[in-house]
């Protein structure tokens, strides 16, 4: 097979990242978790595109909500638990799941299995958009030197 070429990828080829942007003490709960950014390969602007692994006991995110931002995810290996407001159920690859702005329904995938999952995320990028974690004191806000955490009460975590 001829190698792939602009506009074309493979996403092997994009490199992983590991690890969270969240502060602590929140970051280090995230687990095993790689993320490789198609969106961002790719130059796209208006949406991202992540092709996740999650290794046994990480997880996606700790649980939020947009108040500007559709997301979508597409499970393709392995077993997550998707978490929600209303409760838990297990996907396996072929299930997907979305998450409209504004919808206060918390989300996030955790990997109680003892195998790694693979799964697309796909959300809308828009300036302005917040994120609330029920769970957690932490927000997620902008300004004009770019995103920022912030507990609850608005004092900023450091950037």
């Amino acid at each position: 097979m001829k190698p792939v070429v602009p506009p074309a990828l493979d996403p092997a080829g994009v490199p992983e990242q590991r690890g969270s942007g969240y502060p602590e003490p929140f970051r280090s709960r995230m687990g095993d978790r790689a993320k490789r950014r198609l969106g961002d390969a790719l130059g796209l602007k208006r949406f991202g595109v992540n092709l996740v692994t999650l290794g046994p006991g990480g997880q996606s995110a700790l649980r939020h909500w947009h108040t500007l931002e559709d997301e979508f995810v597409w499970v393709l290996e392995g077993e997550v638990v998707l978490v929600t407001s209303a409760g838990e159920q297990v996907l396996g690859p072929g299930t997907c799941a979305g998450y409209p702005a504004g919808s206060r329904d918390g989300h996030h995938f955790v990997n109680r299995s003892q195998a790694p999952a693979r799964y697309l995320e796909i959300g809308s990028a828009i300036d302005g958009d917040l994120a609330f974690y029920p769970d957690d004191d932490l927000m997620l806000g902008e300004d004009e030197q770019g995103p920022f955490y912030a507990h609850k009460d608005g004092r900023r975590y450091p950037r």
